[in-house]
């Protein structure tokens, strides 16, 4: 079995589709899910499972659903993907705050398209780079007023999208490399929840 991180995306940004951590742990860990940990409020979770990544997503959809009554979008990576996104980071050299910094984890490579009109966006300040499956996007001004948010949307892109910025990027790769510890309480709450 291997850790993998699992993003939910757009829950608990708003008043609806509230999905408490606690409650996420306890359905994942139900449905075969080992050493669940959560991350934030927002839909970071770490946990082990011998499901490819694709078989896993669409199965937590499944439970979501089932368990909440709302459609969540889930994206799956394993540690050495997510290892890999850190190793590829192409704004190390720029990219002084964290929390300005963000990759958009997408379902899927985006059409050649999309790459081509990333590649041309005037967006100075801002830079962006598609590698694969994920779009690094260095907002140093910050993402409320971004031209290039506008362009990291499902639409634009094509495929789904959801975007965590730096901080807790490193941080799951940190809670996916802990050792599981055999007398964990998987109810007890995170330390970061």
């Amino acid at each position: 079995m291997g850790r993998q991180v699992v993003l939910l995306r757009g829950i608990n940004l708003g008043a609806h589709r509230r999905v408490a951590m606690a409650q996420l742990r306890e359905l994942f860990s139900a449905h075969g899910c080992g050493d669940v940990r959560t991350h934030l409020q927002s839909g970071n979770v770490v946990l082990t499972s011998d499901q490819p990544p694709a078989r896993l997503a669409r199965q937590l959809e499944e439970q979501i659903r089932a368990t909440f009554g709302i459609d969540v979008d889930v994206l799956v990576r394993t540690r050495g993907e997510l290892a890999a996104v850190i190793d590829r980071d192409p704004f190390g050299d720029v990219a002084r705050d964290p929390k300005r910094y963000q990759v958009s984890f997408l379902s899927a490579e985006p059409n050649p398209q999309v790459a081509r009109d990333l590649r041309a966006a005037k967006v100075e300040p801002e830079r962006v780079v598609l590698s694969g499956c994920e779009i690094y996007a260095w907002h140093p001004n910050g993402i409320q007023r971004s031209p290039l948010a506008d362009l990291l949307t499902d639409r634009r892109l094509g495929v789904t999208a959801t975007a965590r910025n730096w901080n807790t990027i490193t941080k799951l790769l940190a809670l996916a490399d802990e050792q599981p510890s055999p007398t964990r309480n998987l109810k007890a709450r995170s330390p970061s929840d």
